[in-house]
């Protein structure tokens, strides 16, 4: 399991466990999952998607950045 926190300037977006997350990266959109490598990326325009055990869930940035340590994913990220 990965640990996910998304926040916005406005407020945190979520904080809790996921199995996956899918984000824009500005080189193309790319998926992390369970052990993934550490890596710092910007973001770009998209949907960044992330899989609960409830299900699927999306949100809309136009920008941001997400880092990748130790099966902790944080992601800052803009909204429209």
């Amino acid at each position: 399991m990965l640990r996910l926190k998304i926040v916005s300037p406005e407020k945190i977006l979520f904080d809790g466990e996921v199995n996956m997350v899918k984000v824009p990266g500005v080189l193309g959109e790319f998926e992390i999952l369970n052990n993934h490598a550490p890596i710092v990326s910007a973001l770009q325009k998209g949907i960044v998607e992330y899989e609960t055990k409830d299900g699927r869930t999306q949100i809309a940035v136009v920008g941001g950045f997400v880092e990748v340590l130790k099966n902790n994913v944080s992601l800052c990220v803009e909204r429209e």
